[in-house]
């Protein structure tokens, strides 16, 4: 397996991967995400895979199919009144192709963007999960990260 960068040819494969993450979601919340939609444009997708400060990482398998993808974004407060001046790698989204779940392709992602957040002197690497998706929560926290702030809502 490969993991490196993705480029404008793994679009297609990426945004099949992004339907999966969105039916999750959907399916444990569909009064807040929709059905049979795209997260983003072909042209929106295209303009993330090429800007530095969002980038995506792919894994590949030895046929160059994509399996996995991290989107991650740079974030830094500089000179906030509340915060300091860290540098943050937030991933965005992170997904394992369906039938290739289980065998790690998800850890080797999350620790190649350690890698790559760490050569980039970032202080941290942070993500959401939402409630609904525990399998998630649990493969977050079986990666040793914790708990930084919490959502929460009331319904009206």
């Amino acid at each position: 397996m490969l993991i490196k960068r993705a480029e404008i040819s793994h679009a297609t494969e990426i945004n099949e991967l992004l339907t999966q993450v969105l039916n999750i979601h959907h399916e444990g919340r569909p009064d807040i995400f929709k059905s049979d939609t795209k997260k983003y444009t072909d042209s929106e997708l295209i303009d993330i895979i090429k800007d530095d400060t969002r980038p995506i990482f792919v894994a590949l398998d030895d046929n160059g199919t994509v399996l996995g993808y991290a989107f991650c974004i740079f974030i830094q407060h500089l000179n906030n009144n509340i915060l300091t001046d860290i540098k943050t790698l937030y991933i965005d989204d992170l997904c394992v192709r369906e039938g290739f779940r289980g065998q790690h392709i998800g850890k080797e992602l999350y620790n190649y963007v350690l890698d790559f957040a760490k050569k980039e002197g970032c202080y941290n690497v942070t993500l959401n999960v939402w409630a609904l998706n525990e399998s998630a929560k649990a493969f977050y926290e079986g990666l040793g990260m914790k708990p930084q702030k919490f959502g929460m809502e009331t319904i009206l």
